[in-house]
């Protein structure tokens, strides 16, 4: 297992990176994104000698979240027994919660649904067969650093390599970002690719997390964006807002609600348990910036494989504001296997859910295959 010292502290426009995984490797700190647009960032003289700020709360929760199995395990008071399998997993695919994410959690329980999405067990050790490190194919959709297209009229920019936390179950742990972490010059040919193509009407900032970036960068990267006459919409795949919900400061209200382009911001919530009130007034303020919110998930065997569960769900994103809209199943990525519900019950679950929920407060399950032109439909 790799130990580190606590990170030193940065200017507040210097998001710290957590760190990332690379496949069949313990994780490794990376500082991809400090190199990625490089020109908006680099201090002037001045800057030298002025004194440190201190970082937005955001930033400070991001660098103390929690990177040690022992450590998750010792606050939630843990029987010594999940240590092996927390350390063997870790040494794949490194723990980190954040103190935010981590004070939902009940204490003392092992199946807690929150603490299965983070705490790595030993099953993530053992092969399984169809299970493998890019299960979207996603290398052979990668036409620039940091640009992948898959689907018609829309590309995904990895705005960020990094992650406010870690879930076991993420389709990109294994993704390799240290190859995708754009320099000024290779972000400028991504955005030509999208200046070129007045197919493309969307932008999808993605990651890890986009919102693990500063907002001065990201600031920079939605001023080009609008500029692109053809593109209409900006949408940002994100769990920022629900895990560490101080994110949603001014300092992002400011840039986002200034954009001309509509503007959707897809969470990734999977339990009723992750909203609390603070990701309720995080959800109101991006919805006061003109921000439509939407929510998929990811069925999680012991996190919400039942009816009741997933209604909860539903019932509990709508008073945050946010609409249901897909129901994943789970991408055969390496480490996962455990997390899997096959597909007949996946299709029973929903078949349960109908008799429960009104029509708009039901997500779309889907399947998302290598090569289709959109998510396939279970």
């Amino acid at each position: 297992m790799i130990t580190r010292s606590p990170a030193p502290l940065q200017r507040h426009d210097e998001a710290e990176e957590p760190a990332i995984a690379t496949t069949g490797t313990a994780a490794l700190t990376t500082t991809a994104d400090t190199t990625a647009i490089t020109h908006v960032d680099v201090p002037t003289d001045s800057e030298h000698t002025a004194p440190l700020s201190p970082p937005p709360a955001w930033q400070a929760q991001l660098s103390g979240a929690i990177r040690d199995p022992r450590e998750l395990c010792r606050r939630l008071g843990l029987d010594e027994r999940w240590l092996p399998g927390a350390e063997a997993g870790h040494a794949l695919f490194e723990v980190r919660v954040p103190e935010a994410f981590l004070a939902r959690m009940r204490p003392g329980d092992p199946g807690d649904p929150l603490l299965r999405q983070v705490l790595p067990l030993v099953e993530e050790t053992q092969p399984t067969p169809g299970y493998v490190a890019d299960p979207l194919e996603e290398a052979a959709h990668t036409p620039a650093k940091g640009l992948i297209h898959k689907y018609h009229g829309r590309v995904l920019l990895i705005t960020s390599p990094a992650c406010a936390v870690n879930c076991r179950y993420c389709f990109r742990r294994h993704f390799p970002y240290a190859e995708n972490s754009p320099s000024m010059a290779q972000w400028e040919a991504s955005l030509d690719t999208l200046r070129n193509d007045p197919s493309i009407t969307e932008a999808i900032l993605s990651g890890g997390d986009p919102l693990a970036t500063s907002d001065r960068r990201l600031a920079w990267l939605s001023e080009r964006l609008e500029a692109i006459p053809h593109l209409k919409r900006l949408r940002i795949h994100t769990r920022l807002p629900v895990v560490i919900p101080e994110r949603i400061d001014a300092e992002l209200l400011d840039w986002l609600g200034a954009t001309r382009l509509q503007k959707v911001v897809v969470l990734h919530i999977n339990h009723a348990n992750e909203i609390d009130e603070a990701v309720i007034a995080a959800c109101r303020r991006l919805s006061d910036a003109g921000v439509t919110l939407l929510n998929q998930s990811v069925l999680l065997r012991g996190v919400n494989d039942t009816v009741e569960t997933l209604a909860a769900l539903s019932e509990r994103l709508f008073e945050a504001g946010v609409l249901p809209y897909y129901l994943h199943v789970l991408d055969p990525v390496t480490g996962a296997a455990h997390f899997d519900v096959p597909d007949d019950e996946a299709r029973e679950l929903v078949t349960g859910l109908r008799d429960v929920l009104p029509g708009f407060l039901m997500p779309r399950l889907v399947r998302e295959i290598p090569g289709e032109g959109s998510k396939t439909p279970l």
